[in-house]
C-alpha cells in the first residue's frame, strides 16, 4: 500500500513539475493568447520529460480551458498566464477517490450555495423551469446547474465549478437528466417559485439519492 501511495505521489510532482515548466517556457518565449505553443514532441524534448506524461498535462490543460486543439492545426494558447486555479487544482490530476469525494464536496457546496441565493432572493427562474419542461431528452444536469449558478449571479462561483465539473465529467462521464430525475427537478423549481422550503430540501434529497451521489448533507438551509 505504501510502494502504491509513493507512486501516486510521485505522479502528482511529476504532473505539477510540467505543469509549472511549461508556464515558465510560455513566459519566457513571449507566447499570448492565440499563439500556437509547440508540438508534443518538442515539448517533450525541452522539457526533459516522457511524451506520454506532456500529453496528459495538455489533456489536464485543454479540460481546464487553457489550451485548444485545432484539428490539423496544432495546440494553441489561451488565458494561461492569467489562470490562478491550477496550483489549486494539481492535487485533483490523480483522480483517487479522495479526490473525486473533494471535487463531489466543493461542487455541492457551490450548487446549495446558488439555491440559497435564488430561494432568498426570490429570483425568477421562470425561464430555467420552461427549459426543463421542454427537455425532449438531451438536457444533462450539468446545463441547468450551470443556469442555476448563474442565475445567482456569482462569477467565481461559476469559474470554479465549471473547472471542478470539467474533473469530475472526465473521472465519471456526463450525468443526463433521467425522466424520474426530471420530474424531481421540476418540483425543486417549483418550491424555488412559491419559496416552498420543505419542497425544495425533500426534492434536493430525492435527487441526490437517485443520482446516488451519496452526500454527506443534502440540506440546502443549515
Amino acid at each position: 500500500m505504501m510502494t502504491k501511495v509513493n507512486s501516486l505521489h510521485s505522479q502528482s510532482k511529476v504532473y505539477i513539475g510540467i505543469v509549472h515548466q511549461l508556464r515558465e517556457m510560455i513566459s519566457n518565449d513571449g507566447l499570448k493568447k492565440g499563439d500556437k505553443i509547440p508540438s508534443e514532441r518538442e515539448l517533450s524534448e525541452r522539457l526533459n520529460v516522457g511524451r506520454s506524461s506532456v500529453r496528459e498535462a495538455l489533456r489536464a490543460l485543454e479540460l481546464l480551458g487553457l489550451i485548444e486543439t485545432r484539428r490539423g492545426e496544432g495546440t494553441f494558447l489561451r488565458d494561461f498566464r492569467d489562470h490562478h486555479l491550477i496550483d489549486l487544482l494539481g492535487m485533483f490530476i490523480l483522480q483517487d477517490q479522495k479526490a473525486k469525494e473533494d471535487i463531489k464536496c466543493t461542487k455541492t457546496m457551490i450548487e446549495k450555495e446558488a439555491l440559497r441565493t435564488i430561494f432568498c432572493q426570490k429570483l425568477d427562474i421562470s425561464a430555467i423551469e420552461t427549459l426543463v419542461k421542454e427537455d425532449n431528452g438531451t438536457l444533462t444536469w450539468r446545463e441547468i446547474v450551470e443556469e442555476l449558478i448563474l442565475l445567482s449571479n456569482n462569477y467565481l462561483s461559476h469559474r470554479i465549478w465549471n473547472v471542478l465539473n470539467d474533473y469530475e465529467t472526465f473521472i465519471i462521464g456526463e450525468k443526463k437528466i433521467t425522466p424520474e430525475i426530471k420530474e424531481k427537478l421540476l418540483n425543486l423549481l417549483q418550491g424555488l417559485e412559491n419559496q416552498d422550503k420543505e419542497l425544495v430540501q425533500t426534492a434536493y434529497r430525492q435527487i441526490s439519492e437517485i443520482s446516488d451521489w451519496e452526500l454527506t448533507n443534502s440540506n440546502i438551509f443549515l
